[in-house]
């Protein structure tokens, strides 16, 4: 019988009283501190200094970004303490050919894409990309092979760098952060290991990011992927402001890459301002583009989707390239827009006398992969998390744009198999459109709730409970069917739970919240209870979370 939209009564039970058999945990299956789940996040001890001075700057990943801090005013960031401390570092930017990426979403799929393509071709390359999944070092990866800078490398930098810094977090009052000294930190490790090109992801906005300190002369080509309503209070409030925020990257003649789709008006305010610099435009949704998914597959668990991806501009520039059948490792529709995106960057260095071959742009292409974007976990993978037999998806989606592009890589992934999602947020998040989203999946057996430090830190967490409000009151607007099974502790059940009245329907959303560890196996016994097979976790919501599960396969 389908669930009406409202909140049925429930009975709370002792949990080992009345909880069927198969769900009965296990000592390793309550114990969040398991050696499968582990939390010791700390990075290699050669690096404690390192870390203990950064952690002694401002850190806004941790507390949250301040009102404003995004635009062009007296209350946004201010670029000149920047440009000061990279001067006391000798300029480090200026002795670089750069490549600056803005954008809502889809930065660091760009930014890898395209240095995956670089790569191909033999360029050296450093990418410099935030947050980090595993260890701060994978926020500036180096060379022809991609890998995150060495401990050694980093704590040999960091030492040499140490008194202009300091000299530095002097002369600024401590107004420096940790963004603005690890970005100086990056442009100065470039610099020093004399890479061809610098691909460089904006951290907010544009135009006063820490990042927009690359001049006219150092740039090869600006990309702004997305404009959605992320930090809009940190960007002015509109999608406008967020436009002319991001719009702050690019620079007199230089191409800029639209990667899209944008609102009509939206797109106008970026062209008006490529006009304004004498910056020539190419679109990745340029009509003369005919980029398609034609389906997905896996082989030997390596999973991927099938895709031609062919362009061919004429607008500004005059850009061509057909691939049929490019192997995408990295999943979903929005994958290929940001595939494509790389691609038409490519393209515009090609057109500006860079040597980068068609085989080049597929052999990069196909060759990138990024942690926690849509990521499968191997089956061994799975085991180790104590999920035998599980399919686990990991997506750091955590805006409403990016729940949408989840929901329809499940879709083309999974179609029609049944979802168990474990979620957690920071608080400046769009909880209710996130969840908006992903409640039209179908097939949604559960969803649970979960905390997880932001940065390091807890004041930008969201609760458990929060987030389930946020659910409810977005299953109403969407008339989803769900039945609140109320509060679980964080040893999953260890005193109660609370169990409706009757078989759980197929239409039942199950409420429920708790550390991540058990949480996932939770998932799994739902499946195996009700239906004796495996559905698919999707763990969602930060990459914060997803970071802590692939932690987790470190032990």
């Amino acid at each position: 019988m389908k669930i009406p939209n409202i909140f049925r009564s429930f009975t709370i039970r002792p949990f080992y009283q009345h909880i069927p058999a198969c769900f009965q945990p296990s000592p390793m299956f309550i114990n969040p501190s398991s050696r499968a789940f582990s939390t010791d996040f700390s990075e290699d001890p050669e690096l404690e200094e390192f870390m203990e001075y950064m952690d002694g700057l401002k850190n806004y990943e941790k507390s949250g970004v301040p009102k404003g801090a995004g635009t062009d005013s007296d209350d946004g960031f201010d670029l000149g303490r920047m440009k000061r401390l990279l001067q006391l570092l000798g300029n480090p930017q200026s002795k670089l050919k750069a490549i600056h990426i803005a954008g809502t979403k889809g930065k660091g799929s760009t930014a890898a894409f395209l240095s995956s393509i670089l790569r191909a071709e033999g360029y050296s390359v450093g990418c410099y990309t935030s947050p980090h999944m595993q260890t701060i070092r994978e926020r500036i990866t180096l060379g022809r092979s991609g890998e995150p800078v060495s401990v050694k490398a980093l704590n040999c930098h960091f030492q040499k760098a140490r008194t202009d810094l300091e000299r530095a977090v002097k002369l600024e009052k401590g107004h420096l952060s940790h963004f603005e000294v690890f970005t100086a930190l990056a442009f100065s490790v470039f610099a020093q290991e004399k890479v061809d090109v610098a691909v460089v992801e904006a951290g907010l906005g544009g135009t006063r990011d820490a990042t927009n300190v690359i001049s006219s002369s150092e740039l090869a080509v600006s990309i702004i992927t997305t404009i959605g309503e992320e930090h809009l209070a940190a960007l002015g409030g509109s999608l406008e402001s967020i436009a002319v925020a991001k719009s702050g990257i690019i620079k007199d003649g230089r191409p800029v890459v639209l990667g899209g789709s944008f609102l009509p008006h939206i797109e106008r305010i970026l062209r008006d301002k490529a006009s304004s610099m004498s910056s020539p435009v190419v679109s990745a949704s340029d009509p003369g583009n005919r980029s398609i998914l034609k389906g997905f597959t896996k082989t030997c668990q390596k999973p991927y989707q099938l895709c031609d991806i062919l362009l061919g501009i004429e607008r500004d520039l005059s850009l061509f390239i057909e691939l049929f059948d490019v192997k995408l490792r990295i999943l979903g529709p929005h994958q290929l827009q940001n595939a494509t995106t790389a691609t038409c960057a490519a393209l515009c260095l090609r057109h500006k006398g860079w040597s980068l071959s068609d085989t080049s742009v597929r052999a990069g292409l196909e060759s990138t992969f990024l942690l926690g974007r849509s990521q499968i976990l191997t089956s061994k993978e799975a085991e180790m998390l104590g999920l035998q037999g599980a399919t686990i998806l990991l997506d750091g989606a955590h805006t409403k744009e990016s729940a949408r592009a989840l929901t329809n890589t499940i879709k083309m992934t999974f179609p029609g198999s049944r979802l168990v999602l474990v979620v957690a947020m920071a608080s400046d998040k769009d909880h209710l459109g996130f969840a908006r989203e992903l409640l039209s999946v179908g097939c949604l057996e559960a969803v649970f709730f979960t905390e997880i430090g932001i940065a390091g830190g807890k004041s930008r967490s969201t609760s458990a409970s929060s987030l389930k409000d946020s659910w409810i009151q977005a299953s109403r607007e969407t008339n989803s069917d769900i039945l609140d099974c109320g509060t679980v502790d964080s040893e999953f059940f260890k005193d109660k739970v609370t169990q409706s009245e009757g078989k759980m329907e197929n239409e039942t959303i199950l409420f429920a919240e708790g550390s991540f560890a058990p949480l996932m196996r939770a998932g799994n016994e739902i499946f195996r209870e009700k239906y004796g097979e495996i559905g698919i976790i999707v763990v969602t919501g930060s990459l914060h979370i997803v970071s802590a599960v692939l932690r987790s396969l470190e032990g």
